[in-house]
């Protein structure tokens, strides 16, 4: 057998072994893998490790991003929303978000079987709180991985929902939430999550750009409560910052972008403004918020990137959502003709959305400033930055709030800023510095990260190839894995061993199953159904769940929205969780209806 052949298989028999837990869960069969290092040199696959969590867990956590985009780009209604109305299009959206959070939310549980028995996965940032651009407050959040939800073997995982509780309880602080886990002798991974990056132009069928980040790092992040909000967000390689400070000038995301273009051109004497090229958050809809910074770039001879500009792979970038995968192109290059040419990311992002790109800093070599905002992002950034900045408590509260808005304010205005920035407050998130940093967030300062994107579909950033079907049951998914230490990217062929029907029920939420018709009486019912439905349920609606006791859950149907789920299935969701009350009570003894 020649030796290049024993290598391949003994790569795709290490990686079989190593992914079991997830292949099993989701009936796959893994034909083949392929590995292409993007940086690291005279790294090699089985050989080298680049990541903290080490090798077998590395090779789970990229099996986890590509078989939650596999899922998801195959059973998510990928291009179902195309020419139905606003809330056509929102079920739409809301169904993929649903198969992309249920998707990693198993893959991590099964991956998590095999952690250390001291170790434990918790999500500490993730989108899906709050409703994006295109949709209103009644339409509710999106179902999502959100904070606190703790991945660990049973003990563990009992023992940190317990923390976790008391920690959004107010109970503890987060260093007494820190204090108490370090004495307890468990190391927790942290992580920031979104599932289905893009999920409009997943939901629309666009061609490229929809792909599931799943961010690792190697300690929680010091958030206390479940939080996103939009964040501002300025990213540029770090040589700009460092040319800035030999004239002694601030650089970060409040900083005069005439001041920025100086320090761009101070690094690289030979770029011309016209060759800086930002890219930002586009469309009518971001006029008021962000016209404002488009006019400083473009006072100052910069290039705006607009929708379909070709970026330096070849390929057309798109505006209309997504800051994260951008973040990975940002730098200086010389085009074919030897002129300097810079790409920059510039504008905001929803906060788990910015705190990923931030990570990403010094695994591009990047500086990243952010600013907190509100969650509604109303105002124009400017304004935005400043008022997040006031005291609640402060007596002058409701005179600075007028000077920043140039308007008389209002008892409900008032109200709502206040509780704006109590939200960002409660969350443990600072607001007493100009800007923040990823190390904002990390309470040890010194971390570590592993950075993961499944593509759906073709990403026109890092030329990162979507699913491609090879044939009936067999498809290739595509995995970005970046760390301080490389940058590899690597393709799975992955078979499965279940006819169409059946597939598409081990790949679906239970509950999601049930309200399309499944008849849950006539299914075996597993103890693990009983965790199933739990972790559905924080998926779908988890403003409509209030904790209590120790592990207790109250499902208040008054507070879902009938457009996240609709009032027929409101019913059938009652009725399948009253017969699971009432048929399996010491199963379903955590679980109360309002």
């Amino acid at each position: 057998m020649a030796a290049n052949d024993m290598a391949r298989r003994n790569l795709i028999a290490q990686w079989a072994f190593d992914t079991r837990p997830i292949l099993g869960r989701f009936h796959l069969w893994l034909e083949d893998v392929e590995v292409e290092w993007i940086s690291g040199e005279g790294l090699r696959e089985l050989r080298d490790v680049i990541s903290f969590v080490g090798g077998g867990m590395e090779r789970l956590f990229t099996m986890t991003a590509g078989v939650s985009a596999l899922g998801t780009r195959l059973f998510g209604r990928y291009g179902e929303g195309a020419g139905l109305d606003k809330q056509g299009l929102n079920r739409v959206k809301k169904d993929a978000d649903a198969i992309s959070a249920y998707l990693m939310s198993e893959c991590l549980w099964y991956l998590t079987r095999t952690l250390p028995e001291n170790h434990a996965v918790m999500v500490c940032l993730g989108e899906g709180l709050m409703p994006k651009a295109g949709e209103t407050p009644e339409m509710g959040a999106n179902p999502m991985l959100g904070f606190g939800r703790i991945y660990a073997r049973p003990e563990v995982a009992k023992f940190l929902d317990r923390q976790v509780r008391k920690l959004i309880n107010n109970q503890y602080t987060w260093s007494e939430f820190q204090s108490r886990i370090d004495l307890a002798g468990i190391t927790i991974w942290g992580t920031a999550i979104d599932t289905l990056e893009n999920t409009s132009r997943f939901a629309l069928g666009a061609p490229t750009g929809p792909l599931a980040v799943l961010h690792v790092f190697d300690q929680p992040l010091s958030v206390t409560k479940p939080y996103e909000g939009y964040m501002g967000n300025l990213i540029l390689p770090r040589e700009v910052a460092r040319a800035a400070a030999g004239d002694s000038l601030l650089i970060d995301f409040h900083t005069p972008r005439a001041l920025v273009m100086q320090a761009c051109r101070k690094a690289w004497p030979d770029l011309e403004p016209q060759n800086i090229h930002v890219w930002t958050l586009g469309g009518k809809s971001r006029v008021e918020r962000i016209g404002e910074l488009w006019a400083e770039w473009k006072a100052v001879g910069a290039h705006v990137a607009e929708d379909g500009w070709i970026l330096p792979t070849g390929r057309a970038l798109f505006n209309d959502s997504g800051t994260y995968s951008p973040t990975q192109i940002v730098r200086a290059w010389l085009d074919e003709q030897g002129v300097r040419h810079l790409f920059l990311v510039d504008g905001y992002a929803a906060s788990a959305e910015a705190m990923q790109a931030a990570s990403l800093a010094p695994i591009l070599d990047l500086d990243v400033f952010l600013a907190v905002f509100s969650s509604t992002f109303k105002l124009p950034f400017r304004r935005e930055g400043e008022v997040m900045q006031l005291d609640p408590r402060d007596e002058e509260f409701v005179p600075k709030l007028e000077r920043i808005l140039g308007a008389p304010v209002d008892a409900a205005t008032e109200q709502t800023y206040r509780g704006y920035i109590r939200d960002v407050i409660d969350a443990n998130i600072p607001l007493n510095k100009r800007f923040l940093m990823a190390d904002d967030f990390l309470p040890r300062k010194r971390w570590d990260v592993m950075a993961l994107s499944g593509f759906m579909l073709d990403d026109p950033y890092v030329g990162g190839p979507g699913v491609e079907k090879i044939d009936d049951d067999t498809y290739k998914v595509t995995v970005r894995l970046s760390t301080p230490r490389g940058i590899k990217q690597v393709t799975l062929t992955l078979r499965f061993m279940e006819p169409p029907a059946v597939r598409r029920l081990v790949c679906n939420p239970l509950l999601n199953r049930f309200l399309r018709g499944e008849d849950h009486r006539e299914r075996p019912v597993k103890i693990s159904d009983s965790g199933r439905i739990r972790n559905e349920l924080q998926t779908l609606c988890s403003d409509a769940l209030d904790h209590f006791g120790e592990s207790g859950v109250r499902v208040h149907f008054d507070r879902i929205p009938p457009d996240v789920i609709v009032p027929a299935d409101q019913e059938r969701l009652r009725e399948i969780l009253y017969w699971y009350k009432k048929h399996h009570p010491l199963w379903f003894s955590w679980l109360e209806l309002a």
